[in-house]
Order: structure tokens, then C-alpha cells, then sequence
């Protein structure tokens, strides 16, 4: 795989960046030490840096040339409230915080290809480098938008890079559409009336009906969705009561859904509130649901796939992209920047043969490849010159 050599001579320095990030992490909005470091290194390399934007938000620019047009390249920078189970020389220091999503290898990729662009300038416009806080449901990506990214930073287009585990190091995905799921969070809370356990006929037992809107908000998917389409609904927590010999008054369900259309997202919304209300009366009891609605879902754009597997290609090769990857159900808050500017997101394989960079992401054993930062840092470079190209 042709890594740009320039960029292969930064390796152990992008390495050295991560393996720092990922033992000092921090939670969303509170990257206060990431976001200096990344501000100091932009700085040093000549580029104009912009701090503050979603709090601790980061845009470093770039200026070559006379063209006005100009690409953003995105990386998160947050962790997650995790606990890090290996003991590996660059391990977490801060307990229950954790880079268990590569956020680390990101930064460090995005910062990579800034070095190379500020020092070779083989470009004609303008780049945006966008450092996000709080992707982790945080929605940073949306506070930068509403806070005027890109009324401030204007980008023809905008493009990220996210390690995927799953797939062989030296290998992407770039497929247009919809890529990532919406994620919206539901609480339903169940009013019953309390009594003693031994005489459940003289209370309305939430418990009960809680669990028959469990079951009964699973036919969603089985029995009223398009099979053809793509839904989740998980309810993740069940509270209610406080002895083993007392019905409790009410209980409470909460949970998450995730959606890859937005009339599926609304459908969604109507069929569980009718589920849980009309079951919690047949019961004898009422249920409230509230929707917190979270990230959209994520939709690369046609044309900006396309280019971004052209430029791609150069680095892999044709036949290491898939172009036709099926959608998963997590979600990103790139979602909010590519509603507002055409772009896509590179899936980045980071499996090795000798199994690094295998462990799924969320996972107490995660750690970032190295090997695959000077690969997305070639890439997101790649973009560049071939979208500003130089006359």
C-alpha cells in the first residue's frame, strides 16, 4: 500500500501523539488538555488555529494558492466513561475513562495530514481542519454546526475517517448513503398502584405491565416494519420497586432506537407511544413515553464518495475499497456536518494480520491500530490535492 513517504516519516511522531491522547483521555466538552496540544502542533507548523467553537473545539486553517474553494477534514478528539481492562504501556491513567473508539487515532491521523499539507503545500485553496469534542453522545458535531462552522469555516465539502476493526488493515469502505443509524432515546414511565405481593388483585402491578410493552414493542420490528427496511428497538433498563413482597406503583423503561430512514424514525415514534399507552390501560394503569431525539442518521453523499474513492485508490488501490459495505446501526454525529455539506466517511481498516487492532470498538480490551494512521493521514491528503488541485 503506497503511504505517502513523507507522511511514513511522521509515523512513530503520530504514534507517539496517540499513545498519549489514549493514556490521558477525556470525556466530551472536557478535552481541555487534547484540544491545547492539537492547538500548540497546528501552531508550530504555521497554521492559523481557532479555538473555542462547541467549547473546546479546534479549526486550524490552511491557505495555499488563489483558489477559494476549500475541503474540512473532520476528527473527534473525546472517550469514553469506560474502564480500560490491558496493561499496555500507554494505558489509560484516568480511571473509568477510556479511548475505546479510536477517537485517539483520529486525532493523531488528522494531525498527521496536517504536518504534510502545511509543509508541502501541493495544494490550491483552502483546508479546514475540524478537531470535534463530545461525538460520544455529547452531539458536538451538531453544536458546531449551530455555533457557525461552517458560516466560519466555509467547506465545499467535508470528509472523516473512522477506524472499523472488522476490517483488514489497508483496506476502506466508501459507499454512498445512508451508513450509520439514527439514535433516538424513549423513557417510558408505567403509573400503577402499589400493594402487598400477596394480594396482587388490589393493585395494579407496573411490573406486569412493563414487561408486556417489552414483548409487545418487539412486533415494531417483526409485524409492522417494511422487512426490507432497517430498525432497532432495545429497551436496555427496567426499574421498578424496592422489596420482594411489594408491587411497586410505577416502573420505568428505558431505551434506544435506531432508524436509517427518517419516516421510519417517525413511524417508530407513533407505533411505540400507542403500544405502551394503550397497553399500560388495558392493564388498568397509564404509561407517559418521552422521545430524546439524538443524532440523525448518517448519509454519505454520492458525488463525495466517489471522489473520495478516486483519491482513495491512490493509496489502497481499486480492488482493497469496498464501494457496497450494508449499513450498521450505530451512530455518528458526522451525521449533523454532512446535513449541511456534501462529504462522506471513510470506514478505515485497522485488523493486522498478527490480530492487532481486532477487538471490536466499545470494548474494554480496544486499542487503536498505529499502523493505520499514516494510511487515513495518506488518504485525507490524497483528498486534498486532488480536490484543490494546484493549476
Amino acid at each position: 500500500m503506497p503511504v505517502i513517504n513523507r507522511i511514513a516519516d511522521f509515523a512513530p511522531e503520530m504514534a507517539a501523539w496517540r499513545q498519549d491522547f489514549h493514556a490521558h483521555p477525556e470525556l466530551g466538552f472536557q478535552e481541555e488538555r487534547t484540544s491545547g496540544i492539537v492547538a500548540a502542533l497546528l501552531q508550530d507548523w504555521g497554521i492559523e488555529v481557532h479555538r473555542g467553537i462547541a467549547g473546546t473545539g479546534v479549526v486550524g486553517v490552511l491557505r495555499n494558492g488563489s483558489s477559494k474553494r476549500a475541503v474540512g477534514l473532520r476528527a473527534d478528539m473525546d472517550c469514553l466513561p469506560m474502564t480500560e481492562r490491558p496493561d499496555r504501556p500507554w494505558r489509560s491513567t484516568v480511571e473509568g475513562r477510556m479511548h475505546a473508539c479510536g477517537h485517539d487515532g483520529h486525532t493523531a491521523m488528522l494531525l498527521g495530514t496536517a504536518k504534510y499539507l502545511a509543509e508541502t503545500k501541493n495544494f490550491d485553496g483552502t483546508v479546514h481542519f475540524i478537531f470535534q469534542p463530545a461525538e460520544e453522545g455529547g452531539g458536538g458535531g451538531k453544536v458546531m454546526v449551530d455555533q457557525g462552522l461552517f458560516d466560519r469555516f466555509p467547506c465545499d465539502q467535508v470528509f472523516a475517517i473512522h477506524n472499523q476493526p472488522g476490517l483488514a488493515l489497508g483496506e476502506a469502505t466508501i459507499t454512498a448513503g445512508p451508513q450509520l443509524a439514527s439514535a433516538d432515546g424513549v423513557t417510558i414511565t408505567i403509573q400503577g398502584l402499589g400493594g402487598h405481593a400477596a394480594r396482587p388483585h388490589g393493585a395494579i402491578d407496573p411490573v406486569l405491565i412493563g414487561s408486556h410493552i417489552v414483548v409487545a414493542l418487539q412486533s415494531i420490528v417483526a409485524r409492522r416494519t417494511d422487512p426490507l427496511d432497517s430498525a432497532v428497538i432495545s429497551i436496555c433498563q427496567f426499574h421498578a420497586g424496592s422489596a420482594g413482597n411489594v408491587i411497586p406503583d410505577n416502573a420505568m423503561l428505558n431505551g434506544t432506537i435506531r432508524t436509517l430512514k427518517p419516516e421510519t424514525r417517525e413511524q417508530m415514534q407513533v407505533l411505540i407511544r400507542q403500544i405502551a399507552e394503550t397497553t399500560a390501560a388495558a392493564h388498568g394503569g397509564s404509561a407517559e413515553v418521552v422521545f430524546k431525539h439524538g443524532y440523525p442518521p448518517m448519509v454519505n453523499h454520492a458525488e463525495a464518495s466517489e471522489r473520495a474513492a478516486g483519491a482513495a485508490s491512490k493509496v489502497l488501490g481499486t480492488d482493497r475499497i469496498r464501494r457496497n459495505a450494508p449499513p450498521a446501526m450505530g451512530a455518528e454525529d458526522f451525521s449533523y456536518m454532512l446535513e449541511k455539506r456534501p462529504g462522506c466517511m471513510i470506514k478505515l481498516g485497522q485488523k493486522a494480520p498478527d490480530g492487532r487492532g481486532a477487538v471490536p470498538l466499545h470494548h474494554p480490551d480496544y486499542d487503536f491500530n498505529d499502523d493505520a494512521a499514516p494510511i487515513g493521514a495518506s488518504i485525507f491528503a490524497a483528498i486534498v490535492e486532488q480536490e484543490l488541485p494546484r493549476g
